[in-house]
């Protein structure tokens, strides 16, 4: 993904946006269904609007517990690498979460901070401290921590299909493409997910949407993960809160790269890069590309605003699979998510909104076209593995929850 970054001087590298760690993991079992999921964490289902804990409902789990799980966190387990440390597959029985036996009972992702990670306690605890207490259907589920001496570890759900990022983009050469309908059940999802956020009681800003941060299960239902960077929203009349810049080169929003000043309204601007992401199939950066063509909101920007080239920048593999109507809609609708000033930008529920009223739409395309691998009209280079050497802070690599 793109460069990552912190306030110099004042700014220790940071760890957060790391949640791609399946990247090579996909067609592991599907058994542990929802119902059994919420079964195992005391929540018999989570209600469609979203919940807010009083407190964090999660199990607190012994390092023995977290080292049998993972079979004393066996290279072989290993399912990624970030900033924040590894992260390992384990197993553990539905109902009680106990360690079980390697491919019985439930997957889970186990995330092992790494002792000089500076930014490491931090960001563990933001964690724990918001996805421990918020519950909804497009947000990853955090079932437990452990905290024990020296060791801080997290365990996630699994998430079978893996990220965003690696679907999006086929880091896995044996990856399909996905489809537009698949793109956009994903957007909306992600879009109620940081809707939920957004208008819940104590505003939360995520801080760091971005491809590499959604992650799909087996129905490719989309979540949001990694909440290292998570803030609460401002308060007392204020419009922004003042932070640290901390965050993902590409997906940050320009008021907050230029001020600091973070508004509720910065997160609509990173998802305006993903919804751009999924239109065009190309990467908020990609320093392989020609000058002026690297930074993708740059690039792309002026295609959005013209009917008549707009064509020019859809990724090739959806072409014929949705109306001209939904392929601007959905330009218009970027373009506002992109707005230079955050008060320009739509609300997440506005968002919400106008990508189900795409979704909606019942005028479907004449002729559906199929691309090929070798069709000579298809630009490789939009499709391949792009690697880039990335700071300490933000290695998505691998990545981890």
């Amino acid at each position: 993904m793109g460069n990552c970054f912190g306030s110099p001087a004042q700014d220790s590298p940071s760890t957060a946006g790391t949640s791609n760690y399946h990247s090579n993991t996909t067609g592991f079992s599907t058994t542990s269904s929802n119902a059994r999921f919420f079964e195992a964490v005391g929540v018999e289902d989570v209600e469609p609007d979203g919940q807010i804990l009083e407190t964090p409902n999660l199990k607190v789990f012994t390092f023995s517990d977290l080292k049998s799980a993972t079979r004393n966190f066996k290279s072989d387990n290993l399912l990624g690498e970030g900033g924040f440390g590894k992260v390992y597959k384990g197993w553990v029985d539905e109902k009680t979460l106990a360690p079980s036996k390697m491919g019985s009972g439930m997957v889970v992702a186990i995330k092992k901070l790494n002792p000089e990670s500076v930014q490491g306690f931090d960001e563990w605890q933001s964690e724990v401290n918001f996805l421990g207490r918020l519950a909804h259907p497009n947000l990853v589920r955090l079932l437990g921590y452990c905290w024990e001496d020296k060791e801080l570890l997290l365990v996630y759900e699994f998430m079978q299909k893996g990220s965003l990022e690696n679907h999006l983009f086929r880091r896995n050469p044996s990856i399909q493409p996905l489809s537009w309908e698949k793109r956009l059940k994903v957007a909306i999802e992600a879009a109620r997910g940081l809707s939920f956020l957004h208008t819940s009681e104590k505003q939360v800003i995520y801080r760091d949407f971005k491809a590499s941060n959604i992650l799909l299960d087996w129905n490719y239902n989309a979540k949001l993960a990694d909440f290292g960077l998570a803030k609460l929203g401002p308060s007392g009349g204020e419009s922004h809160v003042t932070t640290r810049i901390m965050g993902t080169y590409g997906y940050a929003a320009p008021e907050y790269v230029a001020t600091g000043h973070l508004y509720v309204k910065s997160d609509v601007y990173g998802f305006g890069v993903v919804l751009l992401e999924l239109l065009t199939g190309r990467r908020a950066l990609d320093v392989k590309r020609p000058s002026g063509q690297q930074n993708l909101v740059d690039w792309a920007k002026p295609f959005l605003s013209q009917r008549g080239k707009l064509k020019n920048i859809i990724d090739p593999w959806i072409e014929g699979q949705f109306s001209f109507k939904a392929a601007l809609q959905t330009a218009q609708l970027t373009l506002k998510c992109l707005a230079v000033e955050p008060r320009n930008r739509p609300s997440m529920k506005e968002v919400v909104e106008a990508l189900e009223r795409i979704e909606a739409m019942t005028d479907r395309p004449k002729q559906k076209k199929v691309r090929s691998a070798s069709h000579p009209s298809v630009p490789q280079h939009s499709h391949q593995p792009i690697h880039y050497q990335r700071s300490p802070r933000h290695s998505t690599e691998h990545g981890s929850m």
